[in-house]
């Protein structure tokens, strides 16, 4: 709930798990006074007011209270506040800001932000805040929006920055800033590269400033737009956890700052790197949205927290927690070089293995045999399906499966038809030559009529064949950037970037709610929430190794959901480490995501393929498990193994998953103990010939085999009985 206490002007925003208070001073500053673990009521706590050297005063008679002392609610630039500010603006006769509370508003339910994804609910379940802050000089008005979730512990962030009588630029505007008064934390990251991202990463917190952040016009393989603050001490059942998540798939800051009281400045929001945004008289800018919580439950607190708010509040339309199909995509299997005939082959034996849908991948179109040409021309390549897609399509579904389509409709090559009729759509500058990637250019999604033809020519094809699930690909980020309005005062190019490419998503998906979209870029390159608004299932690396598979889905399962991530079995060598693993191993990690397949199914052995039979109808026994339950990461005796536990929601049937990844000597027995589990429950376990208690499974645990080879696994699937005990 959301509570004001107009006597001594104090905001108290109270979730289940914690409380975040706000209040306003005689002055006008708005001041953060508290966020952590949940209090009825926030008393009398007086402001730490002291004489400090050098720190500037807003009064020449009181040198106790001090913006640069002080915990602040959303920090500006200019007035002695020297830590990394949440806006800075720039007009024609200085640069300084100074916001003093206007008025605010109190009300049920969350407005969406126009032109940018969101998160959502309906009035019981959320209550909203709106703040305005005012610069009585400028005429600059700036509203914080709060919207709490107070079941699923999440606080969302936003501001909104508007013009009065004078222009305005904006220099940078953070959708979040937090001050907590002491620094004992470490950071939490994600972060990586191409084919290794969402990598778990540990920093630790000095005075002075970490971050994080992408220049590359896409979140990115290296970072991902998320940070958290935790105790030193922290496991992952219990230790306080600060997170914040931005909704956002560009250029993007994260930080956190120590200053020289100990204090630290949580941050989150758009790049101010290229950024320049010049309102004139009466105009808008709105920042994306942020997520905040808080927990005191450790990590896995805060996964639990972010699974069941990204399910319940992020994704959305038909496939908000539907479970998704299992799949197999031809890229792997084929590249290029296929023909009609290969892919109804290879159809042909997926529907005999029990797989639900097959996708092909890229080389459908223009004149694509390899990665130099026809971007852009979104018509049938006929010399590789002269029946049309329509008829693949149709002899595809007669096998029994849905069919699926590969697209990358934010790219262009210099060999097709559309560059030659468009040249200047490709993302370009005045006097510089083209960069390239892939040998492919970036569409300049800022200008309407591209935004238009990406829609029009993505919509005839989904028309013309029955397409049940688009793969959206974007393996070039972007160089060159201009801007058509540009002048001294203008750097707007990746922000309205972003928003031509939410507005495309936006009328997609719109139009098409029974297909199931999923987002690539080059694999987990733009794995964020922004696109999850829009796509409810990313392709998590093009990485498919088993082994490196580990680290990356064991990073991205620490805040999005297994129902939004992507998960296939390949062939070895694998095509990527070139890694000889066995297929149960391949079969147990890519089951802990959304199973797929990438291979060719047309040239397994007659013992390989019987063991994909069995992992299809193994996954279709877990599946609403896997996709739909909690996630829990176990605790094990080294790195060199990793033990998972995926429960249902309603603690009916739990799935183990353990990997060993290299053999050792004498190596000590794993005990590893469940979590999740109904404690009272008696689970049965046909693998093992017998049934536990939950509370034994959890608080004794399960010794794994002694595991003598390398990349082995093993994987235990625990129902509860029904109506007797042991």
């Amino acid at each position: 709930m959301i509570l004001y206490d107009a006597q001594r002007h104090i905001f108290h925003l109270q979730t289940e798990e914690f409380s975040y208070v706000m209040q306003i001073l005689e002055d006008g500053q708005l001041i953060h006074r508290y966020f952590g673990q949940r209090v009825n009521y926030f008393g009398d706590h007086p402001l730490v007011l002291l004489n400090r050297s050098f720190s500037p005063n807003p009064t020449a008679s009181d040198r106790t209270y001090s913006l640069d002392t002080q915990l602040l609610e959303y920090s500006t630039n200019g007035l002695g506040d020297f830590r990394e500010s949440a806006i800075a603006v720039s007009y024609e006769d200085g640069s300084s800001l100074d916001l003093r509370y206007r008025q605010h508003r109190i009300y049920k339910g969350k407005k969406a932000l126009a032109g940018l994804p969101s998160s959502y609910g309906d009035d019981d379940q959320v209550e909203s805040l709106e703040i305005d802050l005012y610069d009585d000089y400028l005429d600059l008005t700036v509203t914080l929006f709060y919207s709490l979730f107070p079941e699923t512990n999440m606080l969302a962030k936003s501001v909104k920055v508007r013009a009065g009588q004078r222009a305005v630029c904006l220099e940078k505007v953070l959708s979040l800033s937090l001050d907590l008064p002491d620094s004992a934390y470490q950071v939490h990251t994600l972060n990586g590269r191409y084919a290794q991202e969402k990598l778990w990463t540990i920093s630790e917190l000095r005075q002075g400033k970490f971050s994080i952040e992408s220049r590359r016009g896409a979140s990115g393989h290296a970072q991902t737009p998320f940070i958290a603050l935790a105790d030193e001490q922290v496991t992952e059942d219990s230790g306080q956890v600060y997170s914040a998540h931005l909704i956002y798939s560009g250029n993007f800051v994260a930080f956190a700052e120590v200053n020289q009281l100990e204090m630290t400045r949580l941050g989150i929001g758009i790049n101010d790197y290229h950024f320049r945004w010049r309102l004139e008289a009466g105009e808008e800018f709105q920042t994306p949205e942020a997520l905040l919580s808080y927990t005191n439950r450790g990590f896995s607190g805060m996964t639990q927290t972010s699974h069941h708010f990204i399910r319940k509040h992020i994704l959305s339309g038909k496939y908000k927690e539907k479970t998704r199909p299992i799949l197999v995509n031809n890229w792997e299997a084929t590249y290029f070089q296929f023909t009609e005939q290969k892919i109804l082959e290879l159809a042909e034996v997926a529907s005999q293995a029990g797989i639900e849908m097959l996708v092909l991948d890229d080389g459908w179109f223009g004149h694509r045999d390899d990665d130099n040409s026809s971007l852009g021309d979104w018509f049938l390549y006929q010399a590789k399906l002269p029946n049309g897609l329509a008829h693949l399509v149709q002899k595809v579904n007669e096998k029994g499966l849905d069919f699926g389509l590969w697209f990358e409709p934010e790219m262009i090559s210099e060999d097709s038809n559309l560059y030659r009729q468009h040249p200047d759509w490709a993302i370009q500058m005045a006097g510089r030559s083209h960069r390239f990637g892939r040998e492919q250019l970036v569409l300049d999604l800022t200008k309407p009529e591209v935004c238009d033809y990406i829609v029009k020519s993505v919509t005839a094809v989904l028309e013309s064949a029955n397409i049940s699930y688009v793969k959206w690909d974007m393996n070039r980020n972007i160089t060159n950037p201009s801007d058509d309005l540009a002048n001294d005062v203008k750097q707007e190019f990746y922000h309205r970037y972003m928003l031509g490419l939410y507005d495309i998503l936006e009328r997609l998906t719109k139009a098409f709610p029974e297909v199931l979209f999923e987002s690539c870029s080059g694999g987990g390159g733009r794995y964020d929430l922004g696109m999850l608004c829009y796509m409810p299932q990313t392709w998590t690396s093009d990485n498919t190794d088993a082994i490196s598979r580990l680290s990356i889905q064991e990073g991205t399962s620490l805040i999005y959901p297994t129902l939004t991530m992507g998960a296939h079995v390949s062939a070895v060598p694998n095509h990527q480490v070139g890694r000889l693993t066995p297929l149960e191993t391949r079969g147990h990690v890519a089951m802990m995501g959304n199973l797929g397949f990438e291979l060719d199914l047309t040239k397994l052995s007659t013992q390989d393929l019987s063991g994909i039979k069995e992992q299809v109808k193994t996954y279709k026994a877990i599946r609403d498990t896997i996709q739909l339950g909690d996630f829990y990461r176990l605790s094990t005796k080294s790195e060199n193994e990793k033990a998972y536990c995926q429960v249902s929601s309603n603690r009916d049937q739990a799935v183990l998953t353990y990997v060993k990844i290299l053999a050792q000597p004498e190596s000590p027995i794993s005990r590893i103990k469940l979590k999740g589990l109904d404690p009272d429950a008696c689970y049965d376990c046909d693998l093992l010939g017998r049934s536990y208690y939950g509370d034994e499974l959890m608080r004794i645990g399960l010794d794994m085999p002694l595991i003598q080879q390398d990349y082995q696994s093993v994987q235990y699937l625990f129902n509860k009985k029904r109506g007797e005990n042991l």
